[in-house]
């Protein structure tokens, strides 16, 4: 079993998997990428209910960017608002708070 050290000294050797669609995939790679943590920090985190806190940097704004160009991208291929299905707004609203509070902070 391979083992590696995290920031806060534990040694981590155990692995946890689970399937996700397509689709869950992408909004997950998406929260990931918006959060600035590695994938396996942001699901500790989320998994034991700890808040995922951003701090802004050049990546996170890179991500926002790439995000607010994709959100631009589908909304001029909408005919109208009925159209945005939930995780396209799901992403909207995190990308809104997100610079908001980074805005705020």
């Amino acid at each position: 079993m391979e083992r590696t050290l995290d920031q806060q000294g534990r040694w981590r050797g155990l692995t946890v998997a689970f399937r996700m669609s397509p689709e869950e995939n992408a909004d997950l790679n998406i929260k990931v990428g918006l959060s600035g943590l590695t994938k396996q920090d942001y699901i500790i985190r989320r998994l034991q209910c700890r808040d995922v806190v951003v701090q802004g940097s050049p990546r996170i704004h890179k991500a926002l960017r790439n995000q607010m160009t994709q959100i631009l991208e589908e909304l001029r291929r909408m005919d109208n608002a009925g159209e945005a299905g939930t995780e396209f707004l799901e992403v909207l609203r995190l990308v809104a708070i997100t610079v908001n509070e980074m805005k705020e902070g």
